[in-house]
């Protein structure tokens, strides 16, 4: 799930940069012949272009940004028998799942989790956090090792991009639409565009990227994970700010905090779910 939840972040990030630079630079290649209204047609394929552009180069980025962003240490040559232990299993796995020895890293955080990201199978990061490994058992971690190796093995970090794609496609094209409604329907500018259709376009960007962000993290068969993520709760989360909104195990939120978290409290997830099932 984190490896996801990086994803989505990176790809939300470089999505509102490129949109924010564009922007800056007044680039209007989807406007109609009379320079007020949007062409539809060619608005999508801009939308697909950089939709997908953006979201490939997200992938391209992915195990750097995910260095970066939970300080993550590479083990390259072990120094405790738990790093021993971790690149031994590591090893063990990506051999029977065939592929290519990923980096293994470490990253600082007292809560359980783990991720694995890259662009290709055969160049992949499986990192755990240093509280896993020290509150999980051995079977536990390798447990989790092997489902993070198993995902690297897909390539679904690829699928993963491909329809990020696509939801930045429509996430990009729809914001438009909006950002043209407000300036011209609301705010009634009528000469070109105006800053409401700017402040608006980037603010649906963010609501929207964020919104298909939660649905694309899935809910699946995820009760006994979050089972499991509830009895953590009491454990806090040092994941990065710019992360933990995003995070399946992100604490406990209350007040206006609450509000922008892309997840429901553990409580009322696991019940949702039940419902459905």
């Amino acid at each position: 799930m984190m490896r996801i939840l990086l994803f989505l972040a990176t790809n939300l990030a470089v999505v509102l940069i490129a949109n924010i630079t564009l922007s800056l630079f007044g680039f209007n290649g989807f406007m109609a012949a009379n320079g007020v209204d949007l062409n539809l047609h060619q608005l999508l394929v801009f939308c697909a272009v950089f939709g997908f552009a953006g979201s490939l180069f997200s992938l391209f980025i992915s195990k750097w940004m995910a260095k970066m962003s939970t300080s993550t240490q590479i083990i390259s040559q072990p120094r405790t028998r738990h790093e021993q232990w971790l690149l031994q299993t590591v090893e063990e796995l990506s051999r029977e799942a065939g592929i290519k020895m990923p980096e293994v890293g470490i990253f600082p955080a007292y809560e359980a989790n783990a991720f694995a990201t890259g662009w290709n199978k055969n160049d992949a990061l499986v990192a755990v956090s240093q509280g896993l490994l020290e509150r999980f058992s051995p079977d536990e971690v390798k447990a989790v090792l092997a489902h993070e190796i198993g995902h690297v093995a897909n390539g679904d970090m690829v699928t993963l991009a491909l329809v990020q794609g696509v939801v930045n496609t429509f996430v990009m094209f729809f914001a438009r639409i909006i950002g043209n409604f407000v300036d011209k329907v609301i705010f009634k500018n009528e000469e070109g565009r105006g800053i409401a259709y700017y402040v608006a376009t980037i603010f649906a960007e963010l609501v929207l990227g964020i919104l298909a962000g939660a649905q694309l993290a899935g809910t699946g068969a995820m009760i006994n994970a979050l089972q499991r993520l509830r009895s953590e709760q009491g454990v806090p989360v040092t994941m990065p700010d710019t992360l933990t909104a995003f995070g399946i195990n992100g604490g406990l939120k209350h007040g206006l905090a609450g509000l922008f978290m892309s997840h429901p409290p553990l409580e009322a997830r696991i019940e949702a779910l039940r419902r459905r099932g």
